[in-house]
């Protein structure tokens, strides 16, 4: 016989594929079989047609195509005989699915078949039908299945209670046909139509509310009586497993019920008492029981329940905790997590536990638990488990460091009572795992300790130690640098000490070797070494002994290889050498910075950039000002007939909106930089073209300088604090705009004629408010025209917080200087003046334009008013 030939059977088939040693001879065997199934099926062989098929189906299974054999399936379903049938339905089940077209020709077989008086082949249809039927198949045969819920074979029952599961999901309409069998399978003794009937119902519950407040209030006392009976019945050696009866019926019990009880009270209370019997008397020594109690713990959290059995629940689960087994520990962190927000207090109970886990070797039970001790903290716990967790990161994994420490500085950042137990917990933090924080985390620090007036000399002192101990971690040196930069007065002084620590004493040579050591290690980037050069730059003020020494240091980067630091230290070498009478104004001690404002943008909440009256606007560092997410988003809608750019996108028309255009070219932001009353030196200083960071280093422009046109504070503070907005102070005197290197000149700037004078125009006038412009111009630049508002409330009321915002056109570039305060009286008793320079462009052919809006305080309650400005005359 020939060995391929239709009548092989399947083994044979089986034992060639496998005799294969290569793919080639294998899909060689597969090809001569397929041809001879062709063969058979061209003459429609009736003999062997049920061992093709299952040949067929051993080749679909290896990824072979077999759609040639499709209606062969429909002819064995056709066939009498139960097996022939078997194959059929399994050839269809496996070979075809739903979006088969052919499946429909098998609809009417289908029919037959849940009619026919075998019920095994009954069971074959109702197999075949739930796992493939499309939604047209369910509609026709959905009348057969729902008669067949009450047939009288239980297993017939079950099948057809799967089947049904499979029709109400693809035609919910259906639902209402199959709620009133299922509530009488409900009432089954058989534990498989049980188990099937339950399924069915929790689906109907959650596809119709209809039928789950049916349900509720027909089937739950039933449901709570057969759950009782099951904890409660004798051994069944039919149902038992490891001493339990039944858990499957019990856990699928449970999520009934769960769904049932979850927003019913009245449903919660008539499951109360058989919840408590399962949670007390299901063992625990077992991974069924365990599973039981699982489940059981979750309906009790889900539903609506008394105080005491979720405490039941917790206290399971912190029992869970204990046991050796992995996935018990993990699934009970994991439900803690829910149940926090159930019931706190109930979870606090079992926080050393929870501790305990956070030092585990598995991985994933160390990351579950971090997260749920994350939840945990609160006010009143913060200092005992932060102390846990800091002393569990000196002998964590390398791996695991990264998250704990994160976890750590968020946990401190967001619950600290004070800033000394804050920048404590910090330094320890940084001490042990600095080289796995984050930038923004010292950032923070940085700024919190600017804000920590009262223990600078503290900080400083304590950043000096951690320094000599903790030299490898990244972090640790650079906020050492800064402070010891910022504060190294207070350091040679022992200046604000507190009871708690020690004296030391500390020379000046001491302070200038931490940071030449920090600036002379291999392992410093660039970010560390160009803070070490600000750092010393500000020492050789604060330490006039030490001057020739630290220019030494600052002279040995001038051949260094990156770019930044070879300038930084030419141009910080010639401040030292040349130019003592511009370095203590330029190397004064940092302002105290905006901690809410810095917390603000770290989260999001504070926009990027916007030019207020306050004078606060937050900018780019290359000093040009950006708006994103800004709330004068809706204030751009004036139209301008100008074409766009070529290159021009949405970011770039918000800021010529607002004043900037960061598209000029360099003679033009040049230009710009000028017209700053008494920062040139510091703009010729500062280099604003700064070269990109070198060696992949992400740091950020240290050389940027706010354009605010009030910026004389040492902008050579934003190096060691990249993240601090610019901070307005009073301008540096004495000094004309000249180049650095060349010294200065004696005489004072002469002030600048204002020009012709231009009557006042009201600019904007509502019921409450009344603004009025004054011009002046400038005879050497008739584009710009300087503007004086006054701001009037006439109102009887007084406006607190108040703040002016103004948007312009693209061809308008617009800055605003402080307004003179924040509050305006009441009945037109005050006023505020705010000045705005805005250079148009196109003078002469179209005119200034503005929107405002004006923002305030009326008695607590946030107020809002918006207008347009188009009144102003073309010659201004």
């Amino acid at each position: 016989m020939n060995p391929f030939s239709s009548g092989t059977r399947l083994r044979d088939m089986i034992r060639a594929i496998r005799a294969c040693k290569t793919a080639a001879e294998e899909r060689a065997v597969v090809r001569k079989e397929c041809a001879s199934i062709r063969a058979a099926v061209s003459d429609n062989d009736n003999d062997y047609r049920h061992r093709n098929l299952a040949k067929l189906m051993f080749i679909h299974m290896l990824g072979y195509p077999t759609h040639f054999g499709q209606m062969e399936c429909l002819k064995l379903i056709a066939a009498p005989g139960f097996p022939e049938k078997r194959i059929g339905y399994l050839g269809l089940m496996l070979l075809l699915d739903e979006r088969q077209e052919v499946l429909m020709l098998v609809t009417n077989s289908l029919k037959q078949d849940l009619n026919h008086t075998n019920q095994y082949i009954v069971g074959l249809a109702l197999c075949a039908l739930g796992n493939i039927c499309s939604a047209e198949m369910a509609r026709d045969l959905a009348p057969e299945v729902e008669r067949l819920l009450q047939f009288r074979d239980p297993n017939v029952r079950k099948k057809a209670a799967l089947c049904s599961i499979r029709i109400v999901k693809k035609v919910p309409d259906l639902v209402e046909n199959f709620v009133n069998p299922v509530a009488s399978l409900l009432k089954e003794k058989h534990h498989g139509v049980l188990l099937t009937a339950m399924q069915l119902c929790a689906d109907l519950c959650i596809l119709s509310e209809e039928a789950l407040e049916y349900f509720k209030k027909r089937c739950t006392e039933g449901l709570v009586k057969v759950l009782k009976d099951a904890v409660n019945s004798p051994y069944a050696p039919e149902y038992d497993i490891s001493g339990i009866a039944d858990p499957f019926l019990q856990i699928r019990l449970l999520r009934l019920l769960r769904i049932l009880g979850h927003g019913d009270a009245d449903a919660s209370d008539c499951m109360n008492d058989v919840l408590a019997q399962v949670a007390t008397k299901t063992e625990s020594n077992k991974n069924a029981g365990n599973a039981i109690l699982y489940e059981c713990v979750e309906t009790i959290l889900s539903i609506e329940d008394s105080g005491g059995l979720r405490v039941l629940a917790i206290n399971i689960l912190g029992r869970f905790l204990s046991n050796r087994d992995n996935n018990i520990r993990y699934v009970a962190l994991n439900m803690l997590m829910k149940a926090i927000s159930v019931d706190g207090q109930a979870v606090q109970r079992h926080r050393a536990t929870i501790l305990e886990c956070v030092k585990d070797s598995d991985a994933s039970i160390r990351k579950r638990a971090l997260e749920l001790v994350y939840l945990l903290v609160n006010e009143s716990n913060v200092k005992p488990l932060t102390k846990e967790l800091i002393d569990y990161l000196e002998v964590s994994d390398q791996d695991f460091k990264g998250d704990l420490t994160a976890r750590i500085c968020s946990i401190v950042e967001k619950l600290s009572p004070d800033k000394l137990w804050y920048i404590d917990q910090m330094l320890k933090v940084l001490c042990e795992a600095g080289n796995y924080v984050k930038d923004e985390v010292w950032h923070a620090l940085i700024v919190v300790i600017t804000n920590a007036s009262n223990l600078h000399g503290y900080t400083v002192r304590s950043l000096y130690r951690a320094i000599q101990t903790s030299v490898d971690q990244e972090a640790v040196v650079r906020v050492a640098v800064w402070c010891i930069g910022e504060y190294g007065d207070l350091l040679m002084n022992n200046t604000g000490m507190l009871d708690l620590e020690e004296p030391i004493t500390v020379t000046e040579s001491d302070a200038v070797d931490v940071i030449e050591l920090a600036i002379k290690r291999h392992t410093s980037d660039l970010t560390t070494r160009a803070m070490c050069l600000i750092a010393l730059l500000k020492l050789s003020s604060r330490f006039p002994s030490s001057s020739q020494r630290i220019k030494d240091i600052v002279t040995q980067s001038k051949g260094s290889l990156l770019l930044e630091l070879q300038q930084r230290s030419i141009e910080f070498d010639s401040i030292i050498e040349k130019h003592q009478n511009l370095r203590a104004a330029l190397v004064e001690r940092m302002p105290v910075l905006d901690e809410a404002t810095y917390s603000g943008r770290r989260s999001g909440s504070v926009p990027a950039a916007v030019s207020t009256s306050q004078g606060n606007a937050l900018h780019l560092p290359n000093g040009v000002a950006k708006m994103a997410d800004a709330p004068l988003l809706d204030l751009l809608d004036l139209s301008v007939d100008e074409p766009a750019a070529p290159n021009s996108s949405g970011g770039n028309f918000l800021q010529d909106l607002l004043g900037a255009d960061i598209s000029s070219s360099s003679s033009q932001s040049g230009k710009i930089q000028a017209q700053k009353s008494g920062t040139d030196v510091l703009l010729d200083l500062l280099s604003t073209g700064s070269a990109p960071a070198q060696n992949g280093s992400s740091t950020p422009d240290i050389f940027s300088i706010s354009q605010d046109n009030k910026t004389s504070i040492s902008a050579l503070d934003s190096l060691s604090s990249p993240m601090v907005p610019p901070v307005q102070a009073s301008p540096i005197t004495g000094g004309s705009p000249m180049d650095l290197l060349d010294g200065f000149g004696p005489n004072p700037p002469v002030p600048k004629d204002n020009g012709p004078a231009h009557p006042p125009i009201v600019a904007f006038e509502s019921s409450s408010l009344k603004i009025i412009f004054n011009f002046s111009k400038e005879p050497e630049s008739p584009q710009t025209t300087l503007i004086e508002a006054n701001f009037t409330n006439k109102s009887s009321e007084v406006y607190t917080d108040f703040i002016f915002q103004a948007a312009v056109p693209k061809f308008l570039q617009l800055h605003l200087e402080p307004a003179s305060g924040n509050t305006l009286p009441s009945s037109s008793s005050g006023s505020i003046t705010q000045k705005l320079r805005v250079t148009n462009n196109q003078h002469g052919k179209k005119s200034i334009m503005m929107r405002i809006r004006i923002s305030y305080k009326l008695n607590g309650k946030d107020m809002l008013e918006e207008g347009q400005i188009s009144n102003i005359p073309r010659d201004l």
